[in-house]
């Protein structure tokens, strides 16, 4: 018997009837429209938009955490509602699988983090996405296929927390949506494993798209690397710690590094 600290690797569901399946298909086309699907709809228009353009993809500039108001608090009362947007997302993902029988601790998240089973592994993920990430965001950028990525252009003196809090958030709703509540949902309707990792990745990527295609295939790798990891052990957490860090460092860090080195477009 696996206690709740010790999560194993997510197998299988049982078969669904008839009903039950249909029911999931609704449940997850409806989800998806509210969320990452429409998410991905209005991203590949984003890229038709910026290939049409004068200069193309690589001439467009794309800012990913954009100020919203001029004045400060205003501000920064959208920033929070960005946030507490997407964190509903995640809840939501919770809630259904929680209303399907799977309680957050089967998705991998238990209450207590583990150095080696949580923390290391995320930060190792962090690292193998992470640095690889930007290397093709720059080689694609050179080669026009990239829009011009602007992290944050905020301003305020909030931006810092504001930009971590955004990480987090951003973090909370991919991985729990995208890949353990969309996995188990399909899992339950009987696909295979790879075909589940393969339309986790798909929604992942198609969302990136707004960002050139070096957004897009860069965000259908990761989706593939952190999603069999998933698979394959049953832990979440360190998904959401790599995601996170990866977000944090990018936001954080062209902040303090724009305009300081010449690499950074």
């Amino acid at each position: 018997m696996v206690s709740a600290a010790e999560p194993s690797p997510v197998w299988p569901a049982p078969a669904a009837s008839q009903a039950e399946r249909r029911a999931i298909r609704i449940e997850i086309g409806i989800v998806l429209v509210v969320t990452f699907g429409l998410s991905g709809a209005n991203a590949a228009l984003s890229l038709l938009e910026s290939a049409l353009a004068p200069g193309g993809v690589g001439g467009q500039t794309v800012a990913l955490n954009p100020s919203r108001a001029a004045q400060s608090t205003i501000d920064l009362l959208f920033q929070l509602l960005s946030v507490a947007r997407l964190l509903g997302w995640a809840a939501l993902g919770l809630y259904l699988l929680w209303r399907s029988g799977i309680a957050p601790r089967a998705i991998g998240l238990v209450r207590r983090l583990r150095w080696r089973e949580d923390v290391l592994p995320g930060l190792a993920l962090a690292a193998v996405i992470g640095i690889p990430g930007l290397a093709l965001y720059l080689v694609a950028h050179a080669l026009g296929v990239s829009v011009t990525i602007v992290p944050s252009s905020l301003e305020h003196w909030w931006r810092l927390p504001v930009l971590v809090l955004s990480a987090w958030a951003n973090s909370a709703a991919e991985e729990i949506l995208v890949v353990a509540y969309l996995i188990s949902r399909l899992r339950a309707l009987g696909w295979s494993e790879n075909r589940s990792l393969l339309a986790s990745a798909l929604l992942r990527g198609s969302y990136h798209l707004y960002q050139g295609l070096g957004g897009g295939v860069g965000n259908l790798v990761m989706g593939v690397v952190f999603g069999r990891y998933w698979q394959r052990t049953g832990r979440l957490w360190p998904l959401l710690l790599a995601h996170a860090l990866i977000d944090t460092v990018a936001y954080v860090g062209y902040t303090i590094l724009r305009g300081h080195v010449s690499w950074l477009p």
